[in-house]
């Protein structure tokens, strides 16, 4: 070597070099490949057509690299199908099993939740633009657009996955992207009393007498509070003979019942037309002789419907809605009605109590657990006024639902439907959590 030369590290060269690399190949598959391919990557041939593509024209980029990184082409490989093929960045947080969401704030934030707790990652996007091309991967697979035109759209991954996307200029910090993840494999009722410890065995008995004993239940709860894991939980306890109908405006529910039919709201094209809704679905699950219906959740005018359903037959149906507390649950309903219908308070009042026999309520803990703080029985009408019995009660410092007098007023319901709960239930478990 010459006196003064100066010595560039081969790491640093090559790191420059694989950056290149990796420009010009996302470039070619971008720019180069026939468009085709890319918008039937659901199809396992194609992907693996697009793959085989990507590792042959990283090898022919890097062909003239230092035999010492060769080993980091494959890496780089990785990385491009991860970007073309799945969700760049995020696509190892999406696999990771442990990790229930995904909130992307931004190309510099990150957060995933984990074990109910959300925390900050160190993967990041390169730019706004980045963000954006992972939306519009997502959201041109169901035939929709992310622009400043629809700066707003809620679509699904092909495996279940919620995803929500809000853009410049109504975001203000880039584009945004959440993505709650879809379960491959549906919870049960072990998963839910001992490893994650949202109810007893006591209290998962009881849940199964109402549903057996044909209950109408209305599962309330805050965002994230975990209502729909438990609709999942308490429609898995409805009998194989029964024909269910199911309602979501974006698929969740698993039942593995022999006998079910699940409906999915659509929302309108990119010319605003084609909507279904969950009301016209209800209105149809209604005409498809159903025993029993479950609506994933009542949000507007689908409330009414899903009430009449109740009321006519349906007995043991569910459904979900957002709401603080039990109390809270009602209101919200009645509110809900009104946007729907002008009726007498007093009437619609007098509907829900027909319609709903009882509320389980679910919050979020500090802790991050996702915990049923309130059990309680729809008794009827006293003057104008709704009367709700509240038969368990959370105990914060206990960490567990504690039993109130009202208990006796639902052993009576139970009594007249011919089912006698065993005493058990309300004491010490044989079971232990």
């Amino acid at each position: 070597m010459e006196a003064g030369s100066t010595v560039v590290p081969l790491g640093h060269l090559g790191q420059a070099d694989l950056k290149t690399i990796r420009a010009k190949v996302k470039d070619a598959v971008y720019n180069q490949m026939d468009k085709s391919l890319l918008n039937n990557l659901h199809r396992p041939e194609v992907k693996e057509q697009v793959e085989k593509y990507i590792k042959d024209k990283v090898l022919e980029e890097g062909r003239d690299l230092p035999r010492i990184m060769w080993a980091k082409l494959n890496a780089v490989a990785d990385q491009i199908i991860d970007e073309v093929t799945g969700f760049g960045p995020i696509q190892d947080l999406l696999d990771d099993p442990e990790i229930s969401e995904v909130m992307v704030n931004g190309p510099d934030k990150v957060y995933v939740e984990r074990n109910g707790l959300i925390e900050l990652t160190d993967v990041k996007f390169n730019d706004d633009k980045h963000v954006m091309n992972i939306i519009d991967r997502i959201v041109s697979r169901i035939g929709r657009k992310c622009d400043e035109a629809t700066p707003m759209v809620d679509a699904r991954l092909p495996d279940g996955s919620r995803v929500n996307a809000i853009i410049p200029p109504l975001s203000l910090i880039g584009p945004v992207l959440t993505i709650r993840k879809f379960s491959k494999v549906p919870l049960t009722p072990f998963d839910m009393i001992f490893r994650f410890r949202s109810y007893s065995c006591r209290e998962l008995f009881l849940f199964y007498q109402l549903v057996q004993t044909k209950f109408n239940i209305l599962i309330s709860g805050g965002t994230g509070s975990g209502k729909t894991t438990t609709l999942n939980i308490l429609s898995s306890f409805i009998p194989e003979n029964e024909r269910i109908v199911t309602v979501e405006d974006s698929a969740e529910l698993q039942l593995q019942q022999p006998h079910v039919i699940p409906l999915e709201a659509r929302p309108p094209n990119v010319e605003g037309r084609g909507q279904v809704t969950i009301r016209d679905l209800v209105k149809n699950a209604l005409r498809m002789r159903p025993d029993r219906i479950v609506v994933g959740e009542v949000r507007g005018a689908e409330t009414l419907d899903m009430l009449q359903a109740m009321n006519t037959g349906h007995d043991g149906s569910l459904t979900t809605a957002h709401a603080n507390s039990a109390r809270d649950a009602l209101i919200r309903l009645e509110t809900m009605i009104l946007f729907a219908v002008e009726l007498p308070v007093r009437a619609i009042r007098q509907m829900i109590c027909a319609g709903i026999d009882v509320i389980i309520h679910q919050q979020r803990l500090r802790d991050g657990r996702r915990r049923v703080t309130e059990v309680s029985l729809v008794e009827g009408m006293n003057g104008n006024d709704i009367v709700l019995a509240e038969i368990l009660r959370y105990d914060h410092k206990a960490d567990r639902l504690v039993v109130t007098e009202n208990r006796f007023k639902l052993e009576e319901v139970f009594r007249e439907k011919g089912v006698e709960l065993p005493a058990w239930i309300w004491g010490e478990l044989p079971c232990k959590r």
